[in-house]
């Protein structure tokens, strides 16, 4: 996996916010009337944290949607996760990629056929588009991230696989 650093990360964003800017006539496009929406503000606390579905986490994860529910032609969802040391995903690949950007704590993340990584808080880490991997906290320090995916068309931002066995989180052969 390739290492992404902040600048360079923070550099795609404006140049993707950039572009956004110079298409302003994309409502024209869609519909014979400009779009009206009013800005939203989703205060700190009013978003409840649900637990990570035991089919696709092992241990304890919390997870705080921030905004799944994007609107036309917006398909990016954002969530809050929360790992308790020893917590982990299962393998999961994404249709059109992922990043991660870590918030707290220290993790592990692999992609599969790969070697075990360390991150830490300030770290973000760029899954592309169908590649197998995951993600979670060390056994002994807990970790927490920002996950930052884009939908299909369709709606669909994740393919879950099998869980990570304990041989393969503690590393062994």
């Amino acid at each position: 996996m390739s290492r992404i650093t902040s600048a360079s990360f923070f550099l795609t964003l404006a140049a993707s916010f950039s572009t956004l800017a110079d298409n302003s006539d994309i409502s024209h496009t869609i519909s014979a009337k400009p779009l009206k929406e009013n800005v939203i503000i989703s205060k700190n606390g009013s978003r409840p944290w649900v637990t990570g579905a035991e089919s696709n986490f092992t241990g304890t994860v919390r997870v705080e949607p921030l905004f799944t529910q994007p609107k036309s032609p917006v398909r990016t969802t954002v969530g809050h996760v929360n790992f308790e040391p020893g917590a982990r995903s299962a393998w999961h690949t994404h249709p059109l990629g992922q990043t991660l950007v870590i918030t707290s704590g220290s993790g592990w993340t692999q992609e599969w056929g790969g070697e075990r990584k360390t991150v830490h808080a300030g770290d973000i880490i760029h899954c592309p588009p169908g590649v197998k991997h995951w993600h979670g906290a060390t056994a002994s320090t807990g970790m927490s991230h920002l996950a930052i995916q884009e939908g299909t068309p369709e709606g669909k931002n994740v393919e879950w696989m099998e869980k990570v066995s304990d041989q393969q989180y503690d590393n062994e052969s």
